[in-house]
This record gives structure tokens, C-alpha cells and sequence, in this order.
């Protein structure tokens, strides 16, 4: 199997477009056409990961997190990651990254998150903007179905729970080929009317290039007459964070053991108990201080991420509890979630998590 079936797989799942812009998703080093062996699936991509794949003849290391976030100037091994990336060229060793992509989509990193812990009806906490777009195309009324369905095959006209949304109306075009044209209908020279159909259809822009494409491919004219308008509306299917409901009311400490269980975390900083029972919860995998307030308008509880810093606990001013679990606690079942979409999609295809403890932090209890 080539890399290009691999991660392009992976990108109809978390879109390169989703990332944030700090972040370096996507194939890092390798060739799209090179064929690969097997996939060594990870947290983090570092030189003790790229041994286990090099002994275990696998060519592929997938990561949730970038072992190259900015430009590399020098390749001499001074520091963890020039040898990575040094060693992984020197064995013909892809390294593909799927970040802050994965966060971002309503079955990625924060949905595993809510699976762990029984959040549920979980929905994205700070959904993004900018990221949806409106096609509006014209055709023969007769062709009006074929062309709906072909939209909506390509993946457009999905709004929250509902597939298959289109707007329609009913008019008549007007045209007059002129010479050298092919018409579906009419003469040359002569003005000609034909009823059609208004369709109206909305997408993510990442698929638009598949949208007009399969578009093109329905549409019996042969100049296709067809708009698309960037949308500000927020999408309710991409963003930072979930928030959902247990399925009952807990003690806040002993919802804290549960975290603590259910994540294997060493320890839980956390702020002041408010003697209130938890039922909804927010959660965000890695350093999610930056969601604080969308926790807090949202209702929760509390408010599961990391990385939190000092001043930023008084932020919560007992309107919610804020319980930091560590960065590596709060992502490692990405690699589980990575491994059960790939294994589903390519059944015959070697795939293993790394054996290596890809956290860098150690505790002394």
C-alpha cells in the first residue's frame, strides 16, 4: 500500500485545513508514493519511537503531535530533533502528524476523551468560523435530482444531524449560443428559455474541490453556471473542545478519583471544590486554558484539560472546577483512537502502538 492511501484517508477525517496555524500537521518526511511496510502509531515521534519502527521493519510512524513545529536550518543531530528526523530519513522512515486537525473534528481527540470518562451528547464547545461555504448552481429541472444527489455524495448539504439539505426554487434561464458553442438545448443565434432549478447546498470548504468536481461530472450544460460565497456562520461539526452531561449527579471529589482512574493520571491540580454536584463537564485535550470562558457560558462544572499555569486557576472564580489531568494523560488515547480508525479502513494492514512512555514528565509521589 502506497503512503498517499494512508494519509489521505486520514485527511478526510481531520482536514489539513482544520489545523491551527502554529501547527505543522501532515506528512513531515517521506515520499507520498513510497510504499509502506507497516505503521508504528504514537503519541509523540521521538528517536526511542524510531527505533521500535526500525526493528520492527515498519517505514511508517504516525504521531498525534509534530516532531517538527518550525523551519529546521541544520541537520548535525544538536538537538532531539535534528537526530529524529536524521535518523528517519536515513532508514527511509515516513513521519506523518496528525495534531491540532484531530482535536478539532466532533470524532477526534476530545470526542475519545468523553468516551473514557461517559460523557454524553457531547458537542463542540468553541465551534470555528469561516470554515463553511454556500454553492448555488442552476439546471434543467429534470436534472435537479441527479445533480442533488451527486452533491450530496461529494458531501455537501450535511447541517448538524441532517444530511441531504438543499434549497430549492423553481425558475426560468435564459440563453443564446453563440457560434462554437455546444448547447444542451436550443439553436445557435437564437435566444432560447428553459425552466430550471435553483439548488442551493452548503459545505466545508475542505471538500470543495470533490463538491465541484462531482458537479461538473452531473451537470448536462456544457458551460456549468454555478456561484460559491464564504459563510461566517460557526460550524457546529468543527472546533476546540466538547461538552456533554453525565449520567448522573456526582461528588466532585469522587468524580476527581474517577478522572484520575479512568486517565491514569498521577495527579489532578485543581481548584477549590464549590460543594455543588457535577453533571456537566467540559473537556479538551492538552493545553485548553484558552476555553475557559466557553466552559464557564456553556455551563460546566468542570473543566477537564492541562498545561493550566498558576494565575490562570484563579480565572475559574468558583464558577466552575478547573482540574488540570497533564498533557500526556489528556491525549494518550489518541493513539487507540488512530489505531481503531486505520484498522477499520485498511483491515490487513500492519499497525501497532509504540511501546515506548512518550511523556516527558515525571513525578515523584
Amino acid at each position: 500500500m502506497k503512503l498517499r492511501e494512508i494519509t489521505t484517508f486520514l485527511e478526510e477525517i481531520a482536514p489539513l485545513a482544520y489545523q491551527e496555524d502554529y501547527d505543522n500537521s501532515g506528512l513531515i518526511v517521506g515520499n507520498s508514493e513510497m510504499e509502506i511496510s507497516g505503521a508504528l502509531i504514537s503519541l509523540d515521534c521521538i528517536e526511542s519511537v524510531v527505533d521500535e519502527a526500525i526493528e520492527l521493519g515498519f517505514n511508517l510512524i504516525i504521531s498525534h503531535h509534530p516532531i517538527v513545529f518550525k523551519g529546521l536550518k541544520k541537520f548535525n543531530g544538536a538537538s532531539y530533533v535534528e537526530r529524529v528526523v536524521m535518523k528517519a530519513i536515513k532508514h527511509d522512515i515516513a513521519i506523518y502528524a496528525i495534531h491540532t486537525n484531530l482535536d478539532h473534528v466532533i470524532t477526534g481527540v476530545n470526542k475519545k476523551i468523553c468516551d473514557k470518562l461517559g460523557i454524553q451528547k457531547a458537542t463542540i464547545l468553541s465551534p470555528k468560523s469561516d470554515i463553511l461555504k454556500q454553492l448555488v448552481t442552476f439546471c434543467p429541472t429534470e436534472y435537479a435530482d441527479k445533480i442533488r444527489i451527486a452533491l450530496f455524495d461529494a458531501g455537501a448539504g450535511s447541517i448538524g444531524n441532517y444530511s441531504e439539505c438543499s434549497f430549492n426554487l423553481e425558475g426560468m434561464g435564459t440563453f443564446k449560443p453563440e457560434e462554437g458553442a455546444g448547447p444542451f438545448s436550443g439553436e445557435i443565434g437564437i435566444q432560447s428559455q428553459v425552466a430550471e432549478t435553483r439548488i442551493e447546498v452548503i459545505y466545508p470548504t475542505s471538500l470543495e474541490a470533490k463538491i465541484v468536481h462531482s458537479l461538473h461530472q452531473a451537470h448536462p450544460y456544457e458551460v456549468v453556471a454555478y456561484s460559491t460565497y464564504p459563510l461566517s456562520n460557526q460550524y457546529q461539526e468543527v472546533g476546540a473542545g466538547m461538552i456533554g452531561d453525565l449520567d448522573r449527579d456526582w461528588d466532585e471529589l469522587e468524580f476527581l478519583k474517577f478522572i484520575k482512574e479512568k486517565l491514569g493520571a498521577k495527579l489532578i491540580r485543581h481548584t477549590n471544590f464549590r460543594s455543588k454536584k457535577i453533571r456537566k463537564v467540559a473537556v479538551c485535550g492538552g493545553s485548553g486554558s484558552f476555553l475557559l470562558k466557553n466552559a464557564i457560558r456553556a455551563g460546566a462544572d468542570i473543566f477537564i484539560t492541562a498545561d493550566y499555569k498558576y494565575h490562570e486557576f484563579f480565572d475559574a472564580e468558583a464558577k466552575l472546577i478547573i482540574a488540570d489531568v497533564g498533557h500526556f494523560e489528556s491525549e494518550q488515547f489518541t493513539q487507540e483512537l488512530l489505531l481503531e480508525l486505520i484498522k477499520e479502513k485498511f483491515s490487513n494492514f500492519a499497525l501497532r502502538l509504540t511501546l515506548q512512555n512518550t511523556n516527558p514528565i515525571n513525578y515523584l509521589i
